[in-house]
Protein backbone atom coordinates (compact mmCIF):
# COMPACT_ATOMS: atom_id res chain seq x y z
CA UNK A 1 0.00 0.00 0.00
CA UNK A 2 0.74 3.81 -0.09
CA UNK A 3 0.89 6.01 2.45
CA UNK A 4 -1.78 9.09 1.64
CA UNK A 5 -2.40 10.00 6.25
CA UNK A 6 -0.84 7.50 8.12
CA UNK A 7 -0.33 3.16 8.32
CA UNK A 8 -3.53 2.99 9.93
CA UNK A 9 -5.69 4.94 7.42
CA UNK A 10 -3.79 3.44 4.61
CA UNK A 11 -4.63 -0.43 6.02
CA UNK A 12 -8.17 0.77 6.61
CA UNK A 13 -8.50 1.88 2.64
CA UNK A 14 -7.35 -1.13 1.59
CA UNK A 15 -9.71 -3.10 3.87
CA UNK A 16 -7.19 -5.11 5.76
CA UNK A 17 -7.10 -6.26 9.32
CA UNK A 18 -6.40 -2.83 11.33
CA UNK A 19 -4.12 -4.96 13.25
CA UNK A 20 -2.06 -5.32 10.45
CA UNK A 21 -0.70 -1.88 11.27
CA UNK A 22 -0.13 -2.41 14.79
CA UNK A 23 2.14 -5.29 14.29
CA UNK A 24 4.12 -3.25 11.42
CA UNK A 25 4.17 -0.78 13.98
CA UNK A 26 5.82 -2.69 16.48
CA UNK A 27 8.06 -4.52 13.91
CA UNK A 28 9.52 -1.21 12.87
CA UNK A 29 9.28 0.60 16.47
CA UNK A 30 12.77 1.36 17.00
CA UNK A 31 13.76 2.33 13.31
CA UNK A 32 11.00 4.47 11.67
CA UNK A 33 9.38 7.40 13.48
CA UNK A 34 5.60 7.07 13.13
CA UNK A 35 5.08 10.48 13.82
CA UNK A 36 7.40 11.43 10.49
CA UNK A 37 5.72 9.90 7.98
CA UNK A 38 5.60 10.88 4.87
CA UNK A 39 2.97 10.99 1.85
CA UNK A 40 3.90 8.39 -0.28
CA UNK A 41 6.00 6.39 1.67
CA UNK A 42 5.24 2.85 1.04
CA UNK A 43 5.29 -0.85 2.14
CA UNK A 44 4.40 -4.39 1.56
CA UNK A 45 3.95 -7.10 4.13
CA UNK A 46 3.53 -11.15 3.67
CA UNK A 47 1.49 -12.28 6.76
CA UNK A 48 -0.54 -14.82 7.37
CA UNK A 49 -4.65 -14.94 7.58
CA UNK A 50 -6.27 -17.30 9.75
CA UNK A 51 -9.88 -18.85 9.20
CA UNK A 52 -11.84 -21.29 10.75
CA UNK A 53 -13.97 -22.46 7.66
CA UNK A 54 -14.87 -19.45 5.78
CA UNK A 55 -14.93 -17.38 8.83
CA UNK A 56 -12.13 -14.79 9.12
CA UNK A 57 -10.44 -14.80 12.61
CA UNK A 58 -7.35 -12.38 12.70
CA UNK A 59 -3.96 -12.31 11.71
CA UNK A 60 -1.35 -14.61 12.12
CA UNK A 61 2.17 -14.79 11.69
CA UNK A 62 3.93 -12.17 9.55
CA UNK A 63 6.67 -13.56 7.46
CA UNK A 64 8.53 -10.63 6.07
CA UNK A 65 8.26 -6.88 5.38
CA UNK A 66 9.32 -3.94 3.19
CA UNK A 67 8.89 -0.01 4.11
CA UNK A 68 9.93 2.65 1.78
CA UNK A 69 10.69 5.61 4.41
CA UNK A 70 13.01 8.52 4.05
CA UNK A 71 14.60 7.73 0.53
CA UNK A 72 15.12 4.20 2.46
CA UNK A 73 14.11 0.44 1.53
CA UNK A 74 14.10 -0.98 5.19
CA UNK A 75 13.27 -4.77 5.47
CA UNK A 76 12.06 -6.95 8.19
CA UNK A 77 13.06 -10.70 8.27
CA UNK A 78 12.01 -12.90 10.62
CA UNK A 79 14.75 -15.49 11.97
CA UNK A 80 15.32 -17.35 15.08
CA UNK A 81 18.75 -16.55 17.43
CA UNK A 82 18.81 -17.75 21.15
CA UNK A 83 15.41 -19.56 20.64
CA UNK A 84 13.56 -16.10 20.16
CA UNK A 85 11.97 -14.65 16.85
CA UNK A 86 12.80 -11.33 15.89
CA UNK A 87 12.99 -9.27 13.01
CA UNK A 88 16.52 -8.09 10.95
CA UNK A 89 17.73 -5.84 8.31
CA UNK A 90 18.83 -7.02 5.10
CA UNK A 91 22.67 -6.68 6.42
CA UNK A 92 21.70 -9.09 9.57
CA UNK A 93 21.09 -5.97 12.15
CA UNK A 94 18.34 -6.42 14.30
CA UNK A 95 15.26 -3.82 13.96
CA UNK A 96 15.50 -3.77 17.48
CA UNK A 97 17.72 -0.87 19.17
CA UNK A 98 18.31 0.02 22.78
CA UNK A 99 15.81 2.93 22.31
CA UNK A 100 12.33 2.88 20.91
CA UNK A 101 11.21 5.81 18.86
CA UNK A 102 8.71 6.67 21.01
CA UNK A 103 7.26 6.55 24.67
CA UNK A 104 3.73 6.86 23.13
CA UNK A 105 1.64 5.09 20.18
CA UNK A 106 -1.12 6.17 18.71
CA UNK A 107 -0.95 10.01 19.61
CA UNK A 108 0.73 13.26 17.55
CA UNK A 109 3.44 15.92 18.13
CA UNK A 110 2.17 19.02 19.73
CA UNK A 111 5.57 20.56 20.27
CA UNK A 112 9.48 19.74 19.43
CA UNK A 113 12.59 20.21 21.12
CA UNK A 114 13.63 24.53 20.91
CA UNK A 115 15.76 26.77 22.66
CA UNK A 116 13.40 28.82 22.44
CA UNK A 117 9.74 28.91 22.29
CA UNK A 118 7.06 30.93 23.27
CA UNK A 119 5.30 28.57 26.54
CA UNK A 120 1.61 28.60 25.93
CA UNK A 121 0.62 29.57 29.32
CA UNK A 122 3.11 32.14 30.70
CA UNK A 123 3.98 33.92 27.82
CA UNK A 124 6.99 34.25 27.40
CA UNK A 125 10.22 32.62 26.00
CA UNK A 126 12.11 29.92 27.09
CA UNK A 127 13.95 26.59 26.25
CA UNK A 128 11.59 23.75 25.86
CA UNK A 129 14.29 20.87 26.06
CA UNK A 130 11.73 18.28 24.78
CA UNK A 131 9.09 16.48 22.85
CA UNK A 132 4.75 17.02 23.58
CA UNK A 133 3.44 13.91 22.60
CA UNK A 134 -0.69 14.92 22.53
CA UNK A 135 -2.57 11.85 23.55
CA UNK A 136 -5.91 11.47 25.68
CA UNK A 137 -5.77 11.21 29.39
CA UNK A 138 -5.31 7.59 30.06
CA UNK A 139 -2.99 6.41 27.41
CA UNK A 140 0.02 4.26 28.67
CA UNK A 141 3.57 5.64 28.88
CA UNK A 142 6.09 3.17 28.02
CA UNK A 143 9.98 2.73 28.87
CA UNK A 144 11.72 3.73 25.78
CA UNK A 145 14.55 1.47 27.31
CA UNK A 146 16.12 -0.67 30.10
CA UNK A 147 17.06 1.24 33.15
CA UNK A 148 16.50 2.28 37.06
CA UNK A 149 14.22 4.74 37.87
CA UNK A 150 16.20 7.40 39.87
CA UNK A 151 13.22 10.02 40.62
CA UNK A 152 9.68 10.18 40.90
CA UNK A 153 7.67 12.98 42.09
CA UNK A 154 5.46 15.98 41.58
CA UNK A 155 7.93 19.07 40.33
CA UNK A 156 5.54 21.50 40.37
CA UNK A 157 5.18 22.88 36.39
CA UNK A 158 6.48 19.27 35.20
CA UNK A 159 3.70 17.60 37.58
CA UNK A 160 3.71 13.73 37.95
CA UNK A 161 7.11 13.28 36.75
CA UNK A 162 9.34 9.61 36.52
CA UNK A 163 12.79 9.80 35.25
CA UNK A 164 14.91 6.61 34.31
CA UNK A 165 18.88 5.99 34.18
CA UNK A 166 19.48 3.78 31.35
CA UNK A 167 23.26 3.44 31.44
CA UNK A 168 26.18 5.82 32.23
CA UNK A 169 25.39 7.78 29.53
CA UNK A 170 21.73 8.37 29.18
CA UNK A 171 18.66 9.16 31.10
CA UNK A 172 15.15 10.27 30.14
CA UNK A 173 12.05 11.69 31.95
CA UNK A 174 8.71 11.68 31.60
CA UNK A 175 6.40 14.72 32.64
CA UNK A 176 2.89 16.10 33.00
CA UNK A 177 1.39 12.44 34.23
CA UNK A 178 -2.02 11.91 35.30
CA UNK A 179 -0.69 8.81 37.36
CA UNK A 180 2.21 6.17 37.47
CA UNK A 181 2.28 2.85 36.34
CA UNK A 182 1.40 -0.19 38.99
CA UNK A 183 4.66 -0.49 41.31
CA UNK A 184 6.66 2.11 39.88
CA UNK A 185 9.22 3.30 42.58
CA UNK A 186 12.63 4.62 42.98
CA UNK A 187 14.86 2.21 42.59
CA UNK A 188 12.54 -0.21 40.61
CA UNK A 189 14.56 -1.52 37.59
CA UNK A 190 12.38 -1.62 34.24
CA UNK A 191 12.35 -3.17 30.78
CA UNK A 192 12.03 -1.50 27.29
CA UNK A 193 8.45 -1.17 26.99
CA UNK A 194 6.95 -1.39 30.58
CA UNK A 195 4.02 0.82 31.16
CA UNK A 196 5.53 3.40 33.25
CA UNK A 197 3.08 5.72 33.91
CA UNK A 198 -0.41 7.71 32.17
CA UNK A 199 -0.71 10.84 30.02
CA UNK A 200 -2.12 13.48 32.05
CA UNK A 201 -1.93 17.12 32.51
CA UNK A 202 -0.41 17.83 35.72
CA UNK A 203 1.59 20.58 36.53
CA UNK A 204 1.87 23.74 34.39
CA UNK A 205 -0.04 22.38 31.36
CA UNK A 206 -2.87 23.59 28.87
CA UNK A 207 -4.38 19.64 28.23
CA UNK A 208 -3.20 16.40 28.15
CA UNK A 209 0.07 15.69 26.67
CA UNK A 210 3.56 14.10 27.70
CA UNK A 211 6.75 15.87 27.70
CA UNK A 212 9.47 13.48 27.28
CA UNK A 213 12.86 14.66 27.67
CA UNK A 214 16.19 12.77 26.66
CA UNK A 215 19.38 13.47 28.13
CA UNK A 216 22.83 12.49 27.26
CA UNK A 217 25.72 12.68 29.68
CA UNK A 218 23.22 14.92 31.92
CA UNK A 219 22.24 17.49 28.91
CA UNK A 220 19.53 18.09 27.65
CA UNK A 221 19.66 16.70 23.28
CA UNK A 222 15.96 16.38 20.87
CA UNK A 223 14.73 12.66 21.31
CA UNK A 224 14.02 12.88 17.99
CA UNK A 225 17.56 12.91 16.70
CA UNK A 226 18.86 10.55 19.19
CA UNK A 227 20.00 7.53 16.90
CA UNK A 228 20.23 4.58 19.48
CA UNK A 229 22.02 1.21 18.39
CA UNK A 230 20.79 -2.19 17.75
CA UNK A 231 21.03 -4.92 19.96
CA UNK A 232 23.08 -8.04 18.98
CA UNK A 233 22.79 -8.79 15.12
CA UNK A 234 23.00 -11.70 13.49
CA UNK A 235 25.89 -13.80 14.90
CA UNK A 236 28.59 -15.54 12.62
CA UNK A 237 27.65 -18.98 13.27
CA UNK A 238 24.44 -18.22 12.05
CA UNK A 239 25.18 -16.05 8.81
CA UNK A 240 25.16 -18.62 6.17
CA UNK A 241 21.41 -20.03 7.88
CA UNK A 242 20.34 -16.52 8.07
CA UNK A 243 21.60 -15.38 4.31
CA UNK A 244 19.40 -18.20 2.81
CA UNK A 245 16.24 -17.09 4.75
CA UNK A 246 16.39 -13.41 3.67
CA UNK A 247 17.21 -14.25 0.20
CA UNK A 248 13.54 -16.41 -0.69
CA UNK A 249 11.79 -13.57 1.69
CA UNK A 250 13.38 -10.23 0.05
CA UNK A 251 12.71 -12.32 -3.46
CA UNK A 252 9.15 -12.70 -2.41
CA UNK A 253 8.76 -9.14 -1.40
CA UNK A 254 10.29 -7.27 -4.35
CA UNK A 255 8.01 -9.53 -6.31
CA UNK A 256 5.05 -7.26 -5.33
CA UNK A 257 4.19 -4.21 -6.93
CA UNK A 258 2.62 -1.47 -5.67
CA UNK A 259 -0.20 0.17 -7.70
CA UNK A 260 1.16 4.13 -7.56
CA UNK A 261 3.99 3.39 -5.14
CA UNK A 262 7.57 2.94 -5.02
CA UNK A 263 8.88 -0.16 -6.13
Amino acid sequence: GVINISLWMSTKELGLDPMLAIELSEIYAWTIDFFAIQKGDSFKVIYDELYVDTVYTGMGKIHGAWFHHEAKNLYAIPFVQDSVESYFDQDGNSLRREFLKSPVRYSRIGSKYSHSRMHPILRIRRPHYGVDYSAPVGTPVHAIGDGEIIEMANKSEAGNMIRIRHNNIYSTAYLHLAYYGKGMEVGKLVKQGDVIGYVGSSGLSTGPHLDFRFYKNGYPVDPLKVEAPPVEPIREENKHLYDSVKTVVIRQLDQITIPGGTD
